[in-house]
């Protein structure tokens, strides 16, 4: 993995909103249309070819595909692993699995504005949107194991034959792959494995061959783990930390055994503390869970770090140390507001972090990904490359300083 030497290399959290073309397709295939398998396979290499471009031309130094191929970042696997699949829960199994945490009480009437309205605020018009009036909370709802797990590669192959073939226009550092780690994709209910335990083994195992795969094709590997802190709310908001840190450390390892083998240069770890623009008042502190992140199998750590509930967290690097030879990826823009950055402040943002771990084990990188899935675009399209144009300029001020 690159380093930044000589300027501040630039990224972001994978996930980019997703073409009028792709939704369109999205939507009626949820309408029950059946796809044109030729049809559908042109057009998101098309989309990817293009959304690649777009990052080289702003200057993005690490791109990906904007995970274009995918429903969403965690349901995708639906498509990738016998024995999970989507389904249509009764009431009584969708209730179960709704907010139910301190901040949904404390801020219930905003929750139930927010809920109605999060996935489709920036939808494209396409044809079919008329007719469509589902949301971004059904990918996760509607899926589950009802089986052995066991990896269907031809998605996957899909996908990165298409970036293969967008990264040979352009001139870029690298690119990664962002995938799903066992604690997130563990949310998916199950209905085979007899207990948690061998329902997370199941996931390691069969997620070690999704990240070989990747790391074999010669791309850089992004483990997604949003739902690990999220937890500390979602499921032990009332219990004592140290049950959340027991809890949270076995899906740590799972994630570990999945990456056994998988060179630690290669590896890229995400987490945040949920996509969602709402209060996060319950997020557990970086403090919390930094010893969880560190010790996972990677290189570099990307870790939500600019929003306004966490943005002093920076200060934690004073006390801690980055470990020999990785890297730190800060978030430096936030997916959840409309409001661009200005690159004055992108740039205060990583000299902050270059002073406390060293200017060469900085990256550039967003708070979390633009678009969860294919429905749940955070901000306008517009936005969202104006904010990448300025992490870009912030990291060329940044770097004129830190490099004189």
């Amino acid at each position: 993995m690159k380093r930044s030497e000589g300027r501040v290399l630039t990224t972001h959290a994978g996930s980019l909103v997703r073409p009028p073309a792709i939704v369109e397709a999205r939507i009626r295939a949820h309408l029950g249309e059946t796809p044109d398998g030729a049809a559908l396979d042109a057009t998101l290499r098309r989309e990817v070819i293009e959304v690649v471009r777009q990052q080289a031309a702003l200057g993005i130094d690490v791109v990906d595909d904007g995970e274009l191929g995918k429903s969403s970042w965690i349901t995708y696997l639906c498509e990738r692993l016998e024995g999970m699949e989507r389904v249509t829960l009764g009431e009584k199994e969708r209730a179960s699995f709704s907010r139910g945490w301190p901040e949904q009480e404390r801020f219930g009437e905003f929750y139930r504005v927010y809920d109605r309205y999060e996935s489709l605020q920036w939808l494209p018009d396409t044809p079919s949107k008329p007719r469509y009036e589902g949301n971004q909370s059904d990918e996760y709802l509607n899926a589950v194991c009802n089986g052995p797990l066991a990896y269907r590669p031809g998605p996957l192959e899909r996908d990165l034959a298409h970036l293969r073939d967008a990264l040979s226009a352009v001139a870029v550092e690298e690119a990664f792959v962002p995938v799903v780690a066992p604690a997130s994709i563990e949310i998916v209910r199950n209905r085979h494995y007899p207990d948690e335990e061998s329902y997370l083994a199941a996931l390691a195992a069969v997620l070690h061959e999704e990240y070989r795969r990747i790391v074999d094709a010669g791309f850089l590997l992004q483990v997604d783990d949003a739902i690990l802190p999220m937890q500390r709310f979602l499921r032990y908001g009332d219990r004592p930390l140290d049950e959340f840190l027991r809890w949270a450390r076995v899906r740590v390892d799972a994630l570990n055994q999945a990456l056994e083998g998988i060179p630690e240069e290669r590896v890229r770890y995400h987490v945040c503390f949920g996509s969602q623009n709402v209060p996060h008042t319950g997020d557990a502190s970086l403090a919390e869970i930094l010893d969880l992140v560190l010790a996972v199998r990677a290189q570099a750590y990307s870790i939500e770090a600019c929003n306004p509930r966490h943005e002093h967290e920076w200060q934690v690097w004073e006390e801690r140390a980055l470990p020999d030879g990785k890297i730190l990826i800060p978030g430096v823009l936030s997916h959840a507001t409309n409001i661009v950055e200005h690159p004055e402040l992108v740039a205060l943002r990583l000299q902050n972090f270059a002073r406390l771990v060293g200017r060469e084990n900085v990256i550039a990188g967003s708070d979390c990904g633009f678009s969860q899935s294919w429905n749940s675009p955070r901000v306008h399209p517009q936005v969202q490359w104006a904010k990448l144009d300025a992490m870009v300029a912030g990291a060329r001020l940044a770097s004129e300083r830190l490099w004189p």
